[in-house]
């Protein structure tokens, strides 16, 4: 987020000082110029700007985002407008877009529906429609039956069967993370991998290069390579201005033989699982999956992973011919979300609205980022004014001050509107997850912020009817309990910050 803010205030500067100068050279050239020269360019500016600001009033894109390109581009004129071509689309270039499409067609032999509508009906009941609906929006996100779910409530819980899955492995590993960070934890995990490695196994691993810096070095990914391990940097950071620097590949997939799969919202770095402390106790979580859905994780990772090597291989080998089918194990429905148009609707957004207008007794939410829309936070009220009993769990203690206080600045009408907001008083919250009912849930990647929502490549799986969205609901009220209410008095604190926050909120939707 750092990056492209710096990125567009340079981008600005740049604007701003090449017209100056013009300006300047011209008037030098021919003093008595100045008066036409500052009419014309007056009247080319104006012109350019209510096109412009009418482009943007009228283009398909999410609302919030239009007031602050519209403020943007009345306070810097010209400078704004190229700021806003510049910046404002966040899509993947043409050749991204091209390739995925071309990877989309060869996951489709393998991503055959399970069940038709009608089952679908009969197994899930009241939750068909929701999966349906995402079904219809992404038909790579398909209903599994038979296949294990294991609910992990720590990252110290996450690292522990990672590890004895990954020692276990035969034929290829497969990891996708937003962070690596040389510590203890990558390290255990790094000894493994080069074990393998020596022992035949494929390994992959691709990782943000953004989500990266200063994690790493800027030539690791040759380090890896060097070991044996095929490695990729995701949309590699170039000092070009650029939109294309907000498609960040925030996912979190380990894919182990095909069978055995993990997501979640833990990052492969020490603080992930307590082995440092900067922000008080790390809370996070994670789900493994054993079983066909890991289908799902490993055309995901595949499809990224060839993007980036602008490759195209055979899927083939990667996705075994049988697996094993656990009884009584409820549905699992894996999915992906990413920009536009590589992801015709905002997935994340969509399944998360869904679960609350379908919620009848229960919605509890674990997020460490709440900077939500207009559209989510009224879903969230009405849902409360049902009677939904609503919880969101964020942090007490922020990894960062400012997404922190923009949290913090949207409690005040949730709180009033019936929704109940704790606070983790132990630390930090890192988990995204929902769920609802004793009956579905989501776990995955993705927060409740714009970043998550609009821009990032991301990854989830709803639950229905298993036993996981039980130890989750456990969990989530365990973890209440150690947390701190909050009232509306306590949001209404320091009435010059939360002016200030109102006004950092509009302008997050455009980083």
């Amino acid at each position: 987020m750092l990056t492209i803010t710096l990125m567009f205030l340079f981008a600005i500067a740049v604007f701003a000082g090449a017209i100056y100068v013009v300006e300047e050279v011209l008037i030098y050239y021919y003093p008595e110029a100045d008066i036409y020269l500052q009419i014309g360019f007056a009247t080319i500016d104006w012109f350019i700007i209510l096109i412009t600001a009418l482009r943007v009033a009228n283009r398909d894109m999410v609302p919030e985002t239009k007031v602050p390109w519209l403020i943007c581009i009345i306070v810097f004129n010209i400078v704004g407008v190229i700021a806003y071509f510049t910046f404002s689309s966040h899509r993947p270039t043409k050749k991204q877009r091209a390739r995925y499409l071309s990877l989309i067609e060869r996951s489709i032999p393998y991503s055959k529906r399970k069940f038709t509508k009608q089952e679908t009906e009969n197994l899930l009941g009241s939750w068909a429609d929701e999966s349906e609906a995402l079904a219809l929006a992404s038909p790579m996100a398909v209903l599994y039956g038979g296949t294990k779910t294991e609910y992990l409530s720590s990252g110290e819980v996450f690292l522990e069967r990672l590890l004895e899955d990954l020692e276990k492995a035969e034929k290829f590993i497969f990891l996708e993370f937003f962070i690596i960070e040389k510590g203890k934890l990558w390290g255990s995990v790094l000894d493994i991998l080069k074990r393998k490695v020596a022992e035949g196994v494929e390994v992959r691993v691709m990782y943000d290069d953004i989500g990266c810096m200063g994690k790493v070095h800027l030539r690791y990914h040759k380090t890896l390579r060097k070991l044996g391990i095929k490695c990729v940097k995701f949309n590699p950071f170039v000092p070009v201005v650029s939109n294309v620097h907000n498609n960040r590949d925030h996912r979190k997939i380990v894919v182990i033989d095909g069978k055995i799969g993990y997501t979640g919202g833990i990052n492969l770095a020490d603080e992930y699982a307590n082995m440092v402390t900067y922000f008080g106790h790390w809370k996070d979580t994670a789900v493994r999956l054993e079983g066909e859905a890991v289908k799902s994780f490993t055309l995901m990772f595949l499809r990224l992973y060839n993007i980036q090597k602008k490759s195209a291989e055979d899927f083939s080998k990667y996705i075994p011919e049988e697996f094993e089918y656990f009884e009584d194990e409820g549905f699992v429905q894996p999915y992906g979300d990413g920009p536009r148009p590589l992801y015709g609707k905002h997935l994340g957004e969509d399944v998360y609205i869904n679960l609350l207008n379908g919620a009848k007794r229960y919605v509890y939410i674990a997020t460490p980022y709440l900077i939500i829309d207009y559209r989510l936070r009224e879903t969230l009220i009405l849902t409360a004014q049902r009677g939904v009993d609503v919880r969101i769990l964020t942090p007490h203690i922020p990894d960062k001050k400012l997404p922190f206080a923009l949290t913090r600045s949207n409690y005040l009408a949730l709180i009033k509107g019936g929704v109940k907001i704790y606070e983790y008083t132990p630390g930090f919250v890192h988990a995204k997850m929902f769920v609802c009912d004793d009956e579905v849930a989501v776990v995955g990647t993705i927060n409740l912020d714009y970043r998550s929502l609009l821009f990032h490549f991301e990854d989830a799986v709803l639950l229905y009817h298993s036993k996981a969205v039980l130890d989750i609901k456990e969990d989530m009220e365990k973890t209440f309990e150690v947390s701190a209410l909050q009232t509306a008095q306590d949001a209404k604190k320091s009435v010059v910050w939360r002016w200030l926050c109102e006004f950092a909120k509009l302008f997050a939707p455009l980083f």
